[in-house]
């Protein structure tokens, strides 16, 4: 074991969830249902058709805020943490990487085919009713966006039980390797531009690999001057490779594919997080802050699917309507969006209320027999097909039904996890007699894989 991480004792760890992570990846959902809503602004031409823009892209102070409140690196960060956290727990019960993949694929498959089955749905009988097929594929794309992520965070979360075991053996080398691939890409992608997208799974998994390190006490480890100088030292290399134009200055460009730059913004905000954790942990303790996370962590991955599509399904239905529409851009069509945003808020109140039920998160129950090794390979594969269709190609309504369908079959293949209790291993018994460490909440609670 390298110097510097000092994983717990018999790796298997799992701890109460923390407060601070829970309202942290709460606030950054808020933040990106608001900056959608800033994003959005369909207008309705003479002929029917549709035209829509990126107000906040086409805006010159975005880049530098975009710098600041790019928090999707964050979202994999906090999913290192948790998914380490829940890897160990299933894995001090027996439990293997199949298991883990079966229960991380029913926990985030779900609820995207809840969404896909209910868009497609919809977009043919509104297509039947009439409505303009431009409009209709400019709603399906309304999907795309979370899909992506999607993707991206599901390959990061498969490929925890292998990184963990390196990670476990050498977790500074890890890293490394895993940013060497991440430059020889982006130093190659001139050359070859699809090899750009191998940078889908190299980021954000060196990125999950900080929330290893988190959970390990590396960050917590660190002087607050060390934490200091990653932040600025992050921000600096940022600065030089985006001022000599390597990588673009916005962000959100450099977001699909991703490139070094995320990882360095990840570094920042990791060294960031640890900073803040004891301000945001008072913040977090209050009792109603609790009982607001608590609903809405089990239902976050719901809000983040959904919000898009009901943004973009609204802002189409008032096009319809003879609701005043302030040009974009304007001092009137900016004081708009915040009604917007406590719109959507609202719509998801119901949809949540329908499909949240869909995130339950499944018991880790290793002993008992779950879907064979090679049905959850498939049903990975299965999922990963269409959406990688959709990146490559952009989403139709055909590839959205087909999606549905492929959804809908990887749930099939995997079934249902049984949750009857057995006693903890005799290696665990023994070290929680001795209070070293527990790995189950209390006896009449369900130890939940989180995300």
């Amino acid at each position: 074991m390298e110097k510097g991480v000092n994983p717990p004792a018999g790796q298997a760890t799992a701890v109460q969830r923390d407060p601070v992570i829970d309202l942290v990846r709460f606030t950054c959902l808020l933040l990106v249902v608001a900056a959608h809503c800033m994003m959005v602004s369909p207008v309705r031409l003479k002929d029917g058709t549709v035209s829509t823009g990126n107000v906040l892209m086409e805006q010159g102070w975005f880049t530098p805020v975009a710098w600041a409140l790019m928090i999707v690196p964050l979202f994999f960060v906090l999913g290192g943490v948790t998914g380490l956290q829940s890897w160990r727990r299933l894995k001090a019960h027996g439990g293997t990487g199949f298991d883990f993949a079966h229960l991380r694929l029913l926990r985030l498959v779900r609820p995207a085919m809840a969404l896909l089955a209910v868009m497609w749905g919809g977009l043919w009988v509104a297509l039947l009713l009439g409505v303009h097929p431009q409009v209709i594929q400019l709603m399906t794309a309304g999907a795309a966006m979370p899909l992506w992520f999607l993707a991206a965070y599901l390959t990061a979360q498969l490929s925890i039980p292998l990184l963990a075991r390196l990670h476990q053996r050498a977790p500074f080398l890890t890293f490394g390797a895993l940013v060497t691939l991440i430059i020889t890409v982006d130093s190659l992608r001139g050359a070859l531009p699809v090899l750009a997208f191998a940078n889908m799974i190299f980021v954000w998994c060196a990125i999950q690999q900080l929330g290893f390190l988190m959970t390990d006490g590396f960050f917590e480890n660190r002087s607050r001057t060390w934490l200091v100088g990653a932040i600025v030292s992050s921000n600096l290399l940022l600065g030089l490779v985006t001022g000599v134009a390597v990588y673009p200055g916005n962000m959100v460009v450099n977001l699909n594919p991703p490139n070094l730059c995320l990882l360095l913004l990840g570094i920042s905000q990791a060294a960031t997080l640890q900073m803040l954790q004891n301000g945001i942990r008072g913040i977090a303790d209050a009792p109603w802050i609790r009982a607001i996370i608590a609903f809405a962590g089990r239902r976050s991955m719901t809000v983040y699917l959904w919000h898009l599509p009901l943004l973009v399904g609204m802002s189409g239905l008032l096009l319809l309507t003879e609701v005043p529409k302030p040009l974009a851009g304007t001092a009137d069509w900016w004081w708009a969006r915040i009604p917007i945003f406590f719109a959507v808020v609202t719509l998801l109140v119901p949809v949540v209320w329908l499909f949240g039920r869909l995130e339950n998160r499944p018991t880790a129950a290793s002993h008992a027999r779950g879907p064979s090794r090679a049905a959850v390979v498939t049903a990975a594969v299965v999922v990963l097909v269409p959406v990688a269709d959709a990146a490559f190609n952009g989403l139709t309504l055909a590839l959205l039904g087909g999606g549905a369908a492929c959804f809908a079959l990887a749930v099939l293949l995997l079934g249902r996890v049984p949750t009857p209790v057995l006693p903890p291993p005799v290696r665990e018994s023994t070290e929680l007699r001795a209070g070293r460490w527990r790995t189950l909440p209390e006896p009449d609670l369900r130890a939940n894989l989180e995300t």
